[in-house]
């Protein structure tokens, strides 16, 4: 019994597509890298994480506002009636006490420029500019975290998409070669060669084949979804994708010494402990006297009794100096509050680097199987070949059933398919390593984009005193 395959030169073309070895000559088509320069510079949750950086860039002001000097402006105007009774001695006639009245109708108006300066607050404003800006530095090693997140799961879907893709057209092939198959199969039924039971078995095959075509073609939807999510845009020929192994250290040990040092998820919990540090000095800070001077000028018209003849002009400096001694205990208590967040922020440090170590550890473990996968997948679909040519041959003479070819026919497919699997988990699970030990970044990509400078916003509002305009390039 022989099989006729179709599209002979698929397969071929199949293996350049997935292995990375073809190359498209479409205008239209799109690389991994121009996809994954769309979600760097698009993608909502990078957005939505610059954006909070900028947030986080006006906490450094606002904490260096505290010795900043401060001044306002305080005005009052209204109409004023006055009414006077002034003892006036007593009546000689009477002996009863006289008064004098008078009335004052008038138009007090006034300002008052107030000016004050803080000296010394036991370092409490330092302190807390500093925690400020490293709260900033934690704010963009989390941002580093989601662009690593972003670059990783956009390329975990444009090998999705080209892993379903090459699935489905396997799929449909050996829908095609079933069909062929089962009419072959009835064919020599009609003629007495084969049974009722090989018809049944090419039909049941051939159904079990177009239940996986739909699976597939389910797959593939789902597939380009959420690459349109992560990427922004529909996947339209997307050409084959090659891993950044190279990129990689090429030990596991130095992995993962480079990953303790560099990971955006250790960096940031680094800060976050200087974070906390400086928390504690800010709350000794309220067992710090404070010192400070004030000045205020006054100008009041038509302040005494509302008489339209008064004016008066002031003007004073003063200094002051509060010492805490005791206000209920509560800064004792946040002091040692701050000092077990401090704690906690090293526990988590700690925590942080172990689950960095375990991260690379198992993208190497990861990235080991999808090679080895890769070997042993290509021997089987090797082997599955010879096999599938010799049950076809031995089935023409009748020494094989006709489910001996269709058991041979699925091994195929199957073994094929496998190998697409591994070959999508190696690309994949190259930038899963990459990204285990924090280089993976557009920059080491190389990706044709214009990086976001987070310095940018924050050198422009941390020195600004005035101004309700931070319009830093975003």
């Amino acid at each position: 019994m022989r099989i006729v395959e179709l599209r002979p030169s698929f397969w071929l073309g199949l293996w350049l597509l997935v292995m990375g070895l073809a190359h498209s000559s479409s205008a239209a088509a799109e690389t991994l890298k121009e996809a994954l320069a769309r979600a760097y510079h698009g993608n909502p949750d990078m957005n939505q994480q610059r954006a909070n950086v900028r947030v986080r860039d006006e906490e450094a002001p606002k904490a260096a506002a505290g010795m900043r000097p401060k001044a306002s402006i305080s005005a009052s105007v209204g109409p004023q009636n006055s009414n006077i009774k002034i003892p006036a001695g007593r009546s000689q006639l009477t002996g009863q006490r006289t008064y004098m009245y008078d009335e004052y109708v008038g138009y007090p108006r006034g300002a008052t420029l107030s000016l004050s300066q803080t000296v010394y607050d036991g370092g409490r404003t330092g302190n807390s500019v500093r925690q400020a800006e490293s709260g900033v530095y934690a704010a963009r090693e989390a941002m580093r975290l989601t662009e690593q997140a972003t670059l990783q799961n956009g390329a975990a879907a444009y090998m999705n998409v080209l892993r379903d893709t090459a699935v489905l057209d396997l799929r449909k092939n050996n829908v095609a070669v079933l069909e062929q198959q089962l009419l072959r199969t009835r064919d020599r039924f009609a003629v007495g060669e084969v049974t009722r039971t090989d018809v049944a078995q090419a039909e049941s095959t051939l159904a079990q084949a177009r239940t996986e075509l739909y699976g597939a073609q389910g797959q593939l939807k789902t597939s380009v979804a959420n690459y349109r999510q992560i990427i922004g845009v529909e996947a339209k020929n997307l050409q084959p994708a090659q891993s950044v192994e190279a990129l990689l250290p090429k030990s596991l040990d130095q992995a993962i010494t480079v990953a303790i040092v560099e990971h955006p998820g250790v960096v940031a919990a680094q800060h976050q402990v200087d974070v906390a540090a400086s928390a504690v000095k800010v709350a000794e800070g309220a067992l710090a006297p404070t010192l400070s001077v004030a000045a205020q000028l006054s100008q009041q018209y038509d302040s005494f009794l509302g008489s339209p003849a008064t004016r008066q002009f002031s003007a004073g400096a003063s200094g002051r100096l509060d010492v805490p001694i005791y206000q209920g205990g509560a800064e004792y208590a946040s002091i040692r509050q701050a000092k077990e967040q401090l704690g906690q922020a090293r526990f988590n440090a700690d925590l942080q680097r172990d689950s960095v170590r375990a991260s690379v550890v198992s993208s190497y473990a990861q990235l080991d199987t999808a090679r080895a996968s890769i070997l042993s997948g290509q021997a089987a679909v090797k082997a599955a070949e010879i096999a599938l040519r010799g049950v076809r041959e031995e089935a023409q003479v009748g020494q094989r059933t006709t489910l001996d070819v269709l058991n041979a026919q699925y091994a195929l497919l199957n073994a094929r398919v496998a190998l697409i699997i591994a070959q999508r988990d190696r690309v994949v699970a190259s930038y899963a390593a990459l990204g285990a030990i924090g280089r993976l970044s557009a920059a080491n990509l190389k990706l044709d984009v214009v990086a976001y400078d987070p310095t940018a916003h924050f050198e422009q509002v941390r020195g600004m005193w005035l101004g309700l305009d931070a319009s830093a390039a975003h």
